[in-house]
């Protein structure tokens, strides 16, 4: 089976290729980036989805597409970007499926097609997106709807991910995790509100078995490692994996809310972003869960815990000596 990843020198993308490389008799595998690969350069073809003869010449002979290629942080400019990657590269990437015959095709979407603060949203949850990354990945899965509409013959799987962390990913986990081990966290609220993620390995398992086992039809799947847990539990774990007591000083919600006003008005003044701000301090204080029963339901077993996939991570961090200083940056 050849396996072509579009984006895949990213963080998802390397532990995905890691991944399927374990069995090289079963998967062929391709992967195309704007930018190489820091671990598969061998298998990497610079090519841009936006670029229509690119994704034609680049994607024959493949049996799978998995479409990765995205803007995603939070600070791109000009905003037209987000859409030219995101929208226009899905219509770019399904016309050259279309030219080369390919009927196969996993879509890395996202949970912020739901926007914030909703009840535990599943798939059916209607989208509410509140920023441009959602809004460009939510357009996307429109495009995918309506293409698959006219092509009922196609195999189309949609993975909309919560928060994903893991070794090597500089991201708001990562960033919270790196706080609380060097004893610079400071809880606001009461820790009882409730945070979905996912391990990284997890999520391309759950990939690989839809590439295996999902092989018709038209899907989409919220990915969560449940069960959730709430950031008392979080720190709570920290402690025990680095073997170590970590310092609380819990703030008040509106004293939290100050704090993070204070350093908007400092980021402005500077230009400069800044870790801490009053966004984050909402983000980090509210309840952020999602549905993932559909995801559980259809056979798959994640090969580790919530709790496993952090304690790997720390151990990687903050544990074990480092040979090298790549890293993955994400939002």
């Amino acid at each position: 089976m050849k396996v072509t990843l579009i984006g895949g020198s990213g963080f998802i993308g390397t532990r995905l290729i890691d991944l399927l490389m374990q069995e090289p008799d079963r998967y062929e595998l391709t992967n195309i980036d704007l930018e190489p690969s820091h671990f598969f350069n061998e298998i990497t073809t610079i090519g841009d989805v936006r670029v229509q003869e690119d994704m034609d010449r680049m994607l024959k002979g493949s049996d799978v597409v998995v479409l990765l290629a995205a803007q995603h942080r939070d600070d791109v400019t000009p905003v037209s970007l987000y859409y030219d990657t995101n929208v226009k590269g899905m219509e770019t990437a399904l016309r050259a499926m279309e030219h080369n015959g390919i009927k196969r095709l996993v879509f890395f979407s996202s949970v912020g097609i739901y926007g914030i603060n909703k009840p535990h949203p599943d798939e059916s949850h209607p989208a509410d997106p509140i920023n441009h990354y959602g809004k460009s990945k939510w357009e996307a899965e429109e495009v995918l709807r309506k293409w698959y509409a006219s092509h009922p013959d196609l195999n189309i799987n949609i993975v909309r991910p919560t928060v994903v962390f893991g070794e090597r990913n500089r991201g708001n986990v990562y960033n919270l995790l790196h706080q609380i081990a060097t004893g610079r966290f400071m809880m606001v609220g009461k820790g009882e509100n409730q945070k979905s993620m996912a391990y990284v390995g997890n999520v391309v398992a759950f990939v690989k078995y839809l590439i295996d086992h999902k092989t018709q039809g038209y899907d989409v799947f919220n990915y969560i490692d449940k069960p959730d847990c709430d950031m008392n539990h979080l720190v709570d774990h920290v402690g025990k994996v680095l073997g170590k007591s970590i310092p609380t000083v819990r703030l008040p919600y509106w004293l939290g809310m100050a704090g993070g006003y204070c350093f908007d008005a400092l980021a402005f003044v500077t230009r400069r972003k800044l870790p801490i701000s009053s966004v984050r301090v909402k983000k980090f204080c509210a309840n952020t869960r999602f549905d993932s029963s559909k995801a559980m339901s259809i056979g798959f077993v994640p090969p580790y815990t919530l709790d496993e996939g952090l304690a790997r991570t720390l151990e990687f961090e903050f544990v074990h000596p480092r040979t090298d200083d790549l890293i993955f940056k994400t939002e």
